[in-house]
Formats: C-alpha cells, sequence, structure tokens
C-alpha cells in the first residue's frame, strides 16, 4: 500500500524540522561569522584610520616644523639684510660727514695752511726733495717724481684715516 500524501507528510515531519533546524543553524554560523569578520574588518579599518591619523599628525608636525624653521631662517636673513643695510647707511653717511669735514679745512685760513705744509713735507719724504709738489683742487697737495705719483690731498688723508678705522668702526653703531 502506498502511503498518501499526509501520511508522508507526517512522517517527513521530523526530518523537515531537523533540515529546517540545520539550515537555521547553518545560517545563524554564517551571519555569526559575517558578524565577526565585519567586526573584525571594522577594527583593522579602525586601527588603520588611527594609524593613519597619527603618522598624518606626526607628518603635520614635521612639516611645520620645518615651515617654521624657514620662516626663521628667511626672517633672519631678512633681519640681516636690514641691518646690514642700517649699517652700510650709517657707513656711508661717516664717510660723507669725514670728507666735508676734511674738505673743509681748506676753507679754514687758520688750519689750511698748516695741514697743506704738513702734507707737502709728507709728499716730499715719500718722493725725495726733488719732487714737484702742486696744489690738488679739492684740497692737499700731489707730488710727482721720476714716474712715481704721491696723492696727499685732504680727501686721500680722509680716505686713508677711515680705512685704519677698519673693523673698529663698526664699535660706532653697536650696542
Amino acid at each position: 500500500m502506498k502511503p498518501t500524501s499526509d501520511q508522508a507528510m507526517t512522517a517527513l515531519a521530523p526530518v523537515r524540522a531537523a533540515l529546517l533546524r540545520t539550515a537555521r543553524d547553518e545560517a545563524q554560523g554564517l551571519l555569526d561569522r559575517a558578524d565577526r569578520e565585519v567586526a573584525a574588518l571594522l577594527g583593522e579599518a579602525r586601527a588603520t584610520a588611527r594609524s593613519l591619523l597619527e603618522e598624518a599628525s606626526r607628518q603635520g608636525e614635521r612639516d611645520g616644523a620645518a615651515a617654521a624653521r624657514s620662516i626663521r631662517a628667511g626672517a633672519r636673513r631678512v633681519a640681516r639684510a636690514r641691518t646690514l643695510a642700517v649699517r652700510r647707511e650709517a657707513y656711508e653717511e661717516l664717510r660723507r660727514r669725514a670728507f666735508a669735514r676734511g674738505r673743509a679745512l681748506r676753507e679754514d685760513p687758520a688750519a689750511y695752511p698748516a695741514v697743506r705744509d704738513w702734507l707737502r713735507q709728507r709728499a716730499l719724504r715719500l718722493l725725495g726733495p726733488d719732487a714737484e709738489v702742486t696744489e690738488a683742487p679739492d684740497g692737499g697737495v700731489v707730488g710727482r717724481s721720476a714716474g712715481r705719483r704721491a696723492e696727499c690731498t685732504l680727501d686721500g688723508l680722509t680716505a686713508r684715516a677711515l680705512d685704519r678705522l677698519g673693523a673698529e668702526v663698526e664699535a660706532l653703531w653697536s650696542p
């Protein structure tokens, strides 16, 4: 006798239930494993993101420090250039005033004859007693002898005096 479809259904019910339980358990296992994998991936992603942020922060600090060094170096260069420019202006003003005072001697009837005589004697000491000594247009004298020349002028005297100051001239504007 052939079982009826109701009898077959009843007989297969425990098998069906077992298959359903097994399918549900497998599905739950897959879901649990998927949840664990997702959690692990999220953890790795968070760790990678943290690591990237930390590295970016460190790189930003390095870049910022490098930029700050560059800015400080540029500021030092600008400050040094300005300092040198001001010192140069001060030196040029010193030279201008020194040359003006030296030339002013020529206009002093009491002092210039003695200065001119001193410069004449200097030219003769440098070139010998037979040297030809003439008055220089801007004050002082120029001596010539046997292809040699000695300029003993007010400007030359002033220039030599400034040259002898050398680095000491910086004391005029140093704190």
